[in-house]
C-alpha cells in the first residue's frame, strides 16, 4: 500500500481532500489499484473493514483522461452501484525561460586612455541569503552606452520560479588581468523586469555605495535599461496530453525473406506456441505505451516487403489486415491478432524498403498540420531484422517528415548487422536527404531490439520516450498550431525530464 486518504464518516458519496503525489513516467506502464473500505466507527484500522470495491487502471489512463471514473468492482469482479473517480493534474516546476535584453547610458568611466569596457552580471539571492551568478553578459569594449546581446534564461535559474525573489545586477569595467573594476550595481526582481514586456522598457540607477556616501552630489554612476522582456512558455509532455493532444500510433512489419520462413522455428517471424518471437515482444512493450494516450485505441498495422494476395504482388505499404479501406486494429492485442494471421497468407520477400511507409504516415500527419486545431502527434513504429534497402529515398522521406508532427521509432529485431540505422537516428551528426537539405529536427530513434529483450517492457523504448516527451515539452507542438523549432534537440536523461512530471490525484467515489 502506497498511501490512504483520511476517513470520512457517515457518508455514501465521499470527496476526499487527501491527495497523493506520484512520479509520472510516460515510458513506463505503471498500474495502480485503488480501494475503498468502510470503516467501523470504533476502530480506523483495516482488519475488520468492509470492502467495498477496487477499481485498477494505470496513471497514463488518468493523466491522459485527466479525470477517470470506473465501477468499484467486488471480489469475484461483480460491479454494484458504486464507482470511483480519480481527478489528476500535475505538479511541475516551472521550465519556461525568459528572453532579456539589457544597454546601459552613461556609465563612470573607469580607464584613464579610454571607456570603460562595460559587462552585467545577474545574480539571484538565496533564501540563505547566498548569491548565485545567473548570468554574465559579454564585454562590451571602450564604450559608456553599451547595448548588451539578447540572452535567454529559465525562470527555474532566474529566481527560482519565484517572481519576487530579489535580484542583485552588477555592471563592472572589464580589465584584461581579472581585477574588474566595479562601476554600480542595483536590486531588482522578475516581478519588476516584466514591466519591459509589451515594448516597454524598464529602467534602474546603477549605484557605487562608496560613492554615494563620500559625493554630495552623487546622483548614480549610469543608467541601466532593460529594453526587452518575453517570457516563453514551456509546455510539458502533460500539458499537452491533458490539453488534448492525442497520439496515432501506427505499426510497421518487416516481412522481407531475410526474416526466415515462419514454419521453421529459426524464423524471427516464428509463432511459438508458449513464447512470444521478438516482433510480438517489441510491438507489444511500445503499444502498452502508447495505447493510453490512444482515445479510440484502433491503430493502423502495415506489413512491407511481402508478397501479398490475390496477385502477390511485393508491397511496401500493405494492411497487415488486408482492408486497406481501414487497416486499423482494435488495441494491440487487435494487432497482434492481425500479425498472427496474416503470416500463412503472404510470402516473405523484399526489398526491405521503408521510405513508403514513412511517406504514408507522413501524408496523414501534412493532413493534420493543415487542419485549425492540429491535435495529433503521429508516432511510426518500424519494426525490421535489417538494414533497409532504399536509403536515399528513406533519408529523403525522413527530411521531409521533420517538418510534421510526427516521430519514427525504429526497432532492430535480431542479431543483423544495424551500423547503418545509426544514421537515419542523428545522435552523431544531421541527417540530411540526397540533396544536401537537412532534417528540420531530429525525429528518428533507433534502439536494437537485443539490447532491451531482457528488461521489463516498460523500459524497452526508454530512449525513444524521452525522444518524443522532449520534443513535445520543447514546443514542437502548440495547442492550436503546429511549430518546429530550429536546430538539434539536446536528449535529456531520465531523471531531468521525469523530475518536472508529477501528478497529483485526487479521489471521490459515489
Amino acid at each position: 500500500m502506497v498511501d490512504r486518504t483520511e476517513i470520512i464518516r457517515s457518508s455514501i458519496s465521499p470527496i476526499f481532500s487527501k491527495v497523493f503525489t506520484v512520479d509520472f513516467y510516460f515510458e513506463e506502464v505503471q498500474r495502480l489499484r485503488f480501494e475503498v473500505y468502510d470503516i467501523s466507527s470504533n476502530h480506523n484500522g483495516l482488519k475488520d473493514a468492509d470492502f467495498l470495491g477496487g477499481m485498477e487502471c494505470t496513471l497514463g489512463q488518468i493523466v491522459s483522461q485527466r479525470k477517470l471514473s470506473k465501477s468499484l468492482l467486488k471480489h469475484g469482479n461483480t460491479a454494484g452501484k458504486s464507482s470511483i473517480t480519480v481527478i489528476a493534474e500535475e505538479l511541475s516546476g516551472n521550465d519556461d525561460y525568459v528572453e532579456l535584453s539589457f544597454s546601459a547610458r552613461k556609465l563612470d568611466d573607469k580607464d584613464f586612455f579610454s571607456k570603460s569596457d562595460p559587462f552585467l552580471e545577474i545574480f539571484r539571492i538565496n533564501d540563505d541569503a547566498t548569491q548565485q551568478l545567473v548570468h554574465r553578459t559579454e564585454t562590451v569594449m571602450n564604450n559608456l552606452n553599451p547595448l548588451w546581446k539578447t540572452f535567454k534564461v529559465s525562470l527555474n535559474s532566474l529566481c527560482s520560479g519565484d517572481h519576487d525573489r530579489k535580484l542583485k545586477c552588477i555592471v563592472w569595467d572589464w580589465d584584461s588581468n581579472g581585477k574588474h573594476d566595479f562601476i554600480g550595481e542595483y536590486h531588482t526582481t522578475f516581478k519588476e523586469m516584466r514591466g519591459a514586456m509589451d515594448g516597454r522598457q524598464m529602467q534602474w540607477e546603477c549605484i557605487n555605495p562608496k560613492y554615494k556616501v563620500k559625493k554630495k552630489n552623487y546622483k548614480n554612476s549610469g543608467i541601466v535599461i532593460l529594453n526587452q522582456c518575453k517570457i516563453h512558455k514551456m509546455h510539458s509532455f502533460l500539458d499537452y496530453i491533458m490539453g488534448g493532444c492525442q497520439i496515432q500510433f501506427t505499426v510497421a512489419i518487416d516481412f522481407t525473406a531475410s526474416n526466415g520462413d515462419p514454419r521453421n522455428s529459426c524464423s524471427l517471424h516464428y509463432i511459438h506456441p508458449y513464447q512470444p518471437n521478438e516482433y510480438l515482444k517489441a510491438l507489444v512493450a511500445v503499444g502498452e505505451i502508447c495505447q493510453d494516450y490512444d482515445s479510440d485505441k484502433m491503430f493502423p498495422a502495415f506489413g512491407f516487403g511481402a508478397r501479398i494476395p490475390p496477385d502477390f504482388k511485393v508491397s511496401h505499404d500493405f494492411a497487415v489486415n488486408f482492408n486497406e479501406d481501414n487497416p486499423e486494429c482494435a488495441g494491440i492485442q487487435g494487432v497482434v491478432e492481425a500479425y498472427q494471421n496474416c503470416l500463412p497468407k503472404i510470402q516473405l520477400y523484399g526489398p526491405t524498403n521503408i521510405a513508403p511507409i514513412i511517406m504514408k504516415v507522413a501524408n496523414s500527419a501534412s493532413e493534420e498540420m493543415h487542419t485549425k486545431e492540429a491535435m495529433q502527434y503521429f508516432i511510426l513504429l518500424i519494426l525490421t531484422d535489417g538494414v533497409i534497402t532504399d536509403m536515399a529515398d528513406t533519408r529523403e522521406a525522413i527530411v521531409h517528415a521533420s517538418h510534421l508532427p510526427m516521430s519514427v521509432i525504429i526497432v532492430g529485431i535480431g542479431n543483423a548487422d544495424f551500423s547503418d540505422m545509426q544514421m537515419l537516428d542523428g545522435d552523431d551528426g544531421i541527417l540530411r536527404s540526397p540533396k544536401g537539405e537537412p532534417v528540420l529536427r531530429d525525429i528518428v530513434q533507433f534502439v536494437p531490439f537485443r539490447n532491451f529483450k531482457h528488461v521489463c517492457s516498460g523500459r524497452l523504448l526508454l530512449k525513444s520516450k524521452e525522444h518524443l516527451a522532449e520534443q513535445l515539452i520543447k514546443g514542437d507542438l502548440d495547442s492550436s498550431v503546429v511549430e518546429m523549432p530550429q536546430g538539434k534537440m539536446r536528449r535529456r536523461p531520465r531523471q531531468e525530464i521525469a523530475s518536472h512530471r508529477e501528478s497529483l490525484c485526487s479521489l471521490d467515489s459515489t
